[in-house]
């Protein structure tokens, strides 16, 4: 499969627009790793190959078990997530799929139950971002494979 839009080379400012969302969002104190997940859940939903491939990589790197990623596609019968994050879950697939119904007011109130409302904000926020990275990525047809995680720090030995 040939990409057919390349953003960065043809469209900058979108590509930077999306770029400073996703850069706030890392900034915005929602946790490194609750972030990922969502990001994956709504690639899942979204079925966007490559934004799967990055996200799942960037879990592994951190140091996301393999049992909690394949067990996403299941979030709500898998018993590896806490509160918060079945939560943030439940809110990602809720708008997500919003077209579905829109976002159920029991949904609402379990992820109020987790999250301030900043919080709530910004994982909305996270959640429409990475629905648009899905988007851009599907219709341009960015191929999956390619993606290496950031390297991270290594802890000094004594």
């Amino acid at each position: 499969m040939d990409t057919r839009i390349h953003y960065a080379k043809v469209a900058r400012g979108v590509f930077e627009a999306m770029l400073g969302l996703t850069r706030y969002l890392h900034k915005s104190g929602l946790e490194e790793s609750l972030l990922n997940l969502v990001f994956l859940r709504a690639s899942q939903l979204n079925r966007c190959a490559y934004c799967i491939d990055m996200h799942w990589k960037d879990l592994r790197a951190a140091g996301e078990t393999e049992q909690r990623l394949y067990g996403l596609d299941a979030w709500e019968e898998s018993p590896y997530y806490n509160d918060r994050e079945r939560a943030a879950l439940a809110w990602t697939d809720a708008v997500t799929k919003v077209r579905e119904g829109h976002v159920p007011d029991a949904v609402y109130q379990r992820v109020r139950e987790s999250f301030k409302e900043k919080e709530l904000a910004d994982l909305t926020l996270a959640i429409t971002t990475i629905n648009g990275w899905n988007r851009l990525n599907i219709a341009g047809r960015t191929p999956a494979g390619s993606y290496r995680p950031a390297a991270r720090p290594r802890a000094a030995s004594s």
